[in-house]
């Protein structure tokens, strides 16, 4: 008898504290700003993930803050015009891709050099056109010799990728900041890259961390009075932080099998 109640005592304390973890879940949801701000920041944390790992394989991890840099003056100027963010920043970020795309094609600088020279909501479009044209751009990203051999239209595949890019960047300034939109570009897909063998797999894990990162970075800004923009980033960082340090302990697992067989 004893038992029965201790059981029943234990199994009613247990349903009560998962029925409060439910109930602080849903509490940012009584508030209506804060459903688009999860939507908006699920879309940002998907958008940008997504296209980072193409990002870092091509070696144009600073072409997000270039991007955002570049088209503050122009979205700063249509503000005080009365214009929104988008009917500007995105016409204006395409235009800087497509000018920044000419100087690499007909330059001898370098990809590095030509985001320098510019340094100084979409979620739908940009998954469905990165999904449409996928594999090229997979085979464009690890082999553009390969790619224009094939004959694929490889400039028009460097275009695209920009394009699709700068209409991320543009659509997640107000969601995670001019700055951060870097490090939700760059992180995830750099934690993603650590716990994966292919590319392919690291570019959902990429956005499964990215997701993650900006809306348990949304619920702490939420519940702690914080900056939503760099709750999201330490969010990512501390997922990077512990994806480094379990290939660390895998790679030493490893080691250390070899050396026992």
């Amino acid at each position: 008898m004893g038992h029965t109640i201790a059981y029943s005592i234990t199994r009613h304390t247990l349903i009560m504290k998962d029925l409060v973890m439910i109930e602080i879940l849903l509490d940012p949801f009584r508030y209506d700003f804060m459903i688009r701000s999860l939507i908006t920041a699920f879309a940002s944390g998907a958008m940008l993930s997504l296209l980072g790992p193409f990002t870092i394989n091509r070696n144009m991890g600073f072409m997000a803050d270039a991007m955002a840099h570049a088209t503050l003056p122009i979205i700063a100027v249509g503000v005080f015009l009365g214009f929104s963010i988008s009917e500007l920043g995105v016409p204006a970020a395409i235009l800087i891709a497509i000018f920044l795309g000419l100087i690499i094609k007909n330059t001898n600088v370098g990809e590095d050099t030509a985001i320098g020279i510019i340094f100084s909501s979409f979620f739908a479009l940009v998954i469905l056109v990165t999904m449409i044209y996928f594999k090229q751009l997979l085979f464009y990203s690890f082999d553009p010799i390969g790619a224009e051999v094939k004959g694929l239209n490889t400039s028009f595949l460097n275009y695209l990728f920009l394009i699709l890019l700068s209409i991320a960047i543009v659509g997640s300034l107000q969601t995670v900041g001019i700055i951060l939109v870097l490090s939700m570009l760059i992180i995830p897909a750099a934690a993603a890259k650590l716990v994966t063998e292919t590319f392919t797999v690291s570019i959902g894990v990429s956005v499964l961390f990215g997701t993650i990162s900006s809306i348990t970075g949304l619920y702490l800004s939420y519940f702690l009075n914080l900056p939503s923009g760099p709750s999201m980033s330490l969010v990512a960082t501390t997922i990077f932080v512990f994806a480094f340090l379990s290939k660390k302990i895998r790679k030493k697992g490893s080691l250390a099998t070899v050396t026992v067989s």
